[in-house]
C-alpha cells in the first residue's frame, strides 16, 4: 500500500498517481454539466412552494452525482497518509472536504495546489516532484 498519493481532479475526471509510480489511474466522471437557471422559475403568481422546483431537483441531482464521483475517487485512493490534490476549479476543495468528513478512514495530511488541465505524463511528473521534494 502506498502511503503518498497525488490526485489531479476536476468535475470531469480524476487522475490518481501513487508516489513512485509512472502511470495514473484515470477515473472519468458521469457528472453532467451544472445547469444554470435564470429567472424565477416555477409558476408565475403561484404558491411559493411550487416555484423553482425544477431548479432544486436539478441541484440535488448534480450534488448527488458529485458525491458519488468523489466517493469513487476516495475508494480508489486506498488509505494514504499524505495526499496532494491539485487541479483547476473547486473540485479539489470539494474532494478535500469530503475526505476530512469521512469517518471510515484516518484523516490524511492533505496538500492542495492549483493547476490547469494537464496530461497524464504531466500529472505523474508533478506528483513525483512534489513527493521527492517533501521527503
Amino acid at each position: 500500500m502506498n502511503t503518498r498519493v497525488g490526485v489531479w481532479i476536476d468535475h470531469k475526471k480524476a487522475m490518481i498517481v501513487p508516489a513512485g509510480e509512472t502511470t495514473a489511474t484515470v477515473l472519468a466522471s458521469d457528472v453532467e454539466a451544472h445547469t444554470r437557471f435564470t429567472g424565477g422559475g416555477g409558476y408565475p403568481g403561484g404558491h411559493s412552494s411550487l416555484r423553482g422546483g425544477g431548479e432544486r431537483r436539478g441541484e440535488e441531482r448534480h450534488r448527488n452525482a458529485l458525491d458519488h464521483y468523489f466517493d469513487e475517487v476516495i475508494a480508489r485512493l486506498g488509505h494514504p497518509k499524505e495526499i496532494l490534490i491539485f487541479g483547476p476549479g473547486e473540485a479539489k476543495q470539494q474532494l478535500a472536504d469530503r475526505l476530512e468528513r469521512s469517518k471510515a478512514r484516518p484523516a490524511p495530511a492533505i496538500t492542495m495546489d492549483a493547476a490547469d488541465k494537464m496530461t497524464e505524463a504531466q500529472v505523474v511528473a508533478r506528483v513525483s516532484a512534489h513527493f521527492d521534494a517533501h521527503r
